[in-house]
């Protein structure tokens, strides 16, 4: 809630507006009568999709994956940012390329595919990755530390 998204938000906008090179999606809030009900990832050519909802019955079945009070819909999050993943992995190193990736966290995590696609996109030499991820709360998400730890990776504080 301290305005990540929408600071990647205005410098997807800036970059799309200098015609550099941009693929990739965030994550936004959904709300219903003035509370939050979940997020929906919204891709940067316009799709959007669950990627969470509040959970009303507190019995999880085993094949839930639950943060909090949200369940994950790990179909719709795949369906939406493998394909997107994918194609920039898959895109030559012929040109530098920038990929928003809002968020890499506890929700986005459950998805062994898409930390293999995260990894792959941040090996990959011919793309720039703008991502957020959570500062540390808790138990370390492997990811999030394995992101901050790089090298190459510049971590920016917002707040």
């Amino acid at each position: 809630g301290v305005g990540k998204t929408t600071l990647i938000q205005k410098v997807t906008q800036a970059l799309k507006s200098s015609g550099i090179p941009i693929d990739g999606f965030y994550t936004q809030e959904v709300r219903e009568g003035g509370r939050r009900t979940g997020f929906d990832v919204v891709t940067l050519s316009g799709n959007r999709g669950p990627l969470s909802r509040v959970s009303s019955d507190s019995s999880a079945s085993r094949r839930e994956y639950r943060v909090g009070q949200y369940v994950v819909d790990l179909v719709s999050f795949e369906q939406l940012v493998l394909p997107i993943l994918r194609s920039v992995n898959h895109g030559g190193d012929t040109e530098k390329r920038i990929c928003v990736i809002d968020e890499i966290g506890k929700m986005e995590l459950f998805s062994q595919a898409f930390i293999q696609a995260v990894r792959q996109t941040l090996a990959g030499s011919g793309t720039v990755v703008l991502g957020t991820i959570p500062i540390p709360k808790g138990k370390p998400l492997d990811l999030v530390e394995e992101i901050r730890s790089r090298k190459d990776v510049k971590v920016f504080n917002v707040s």
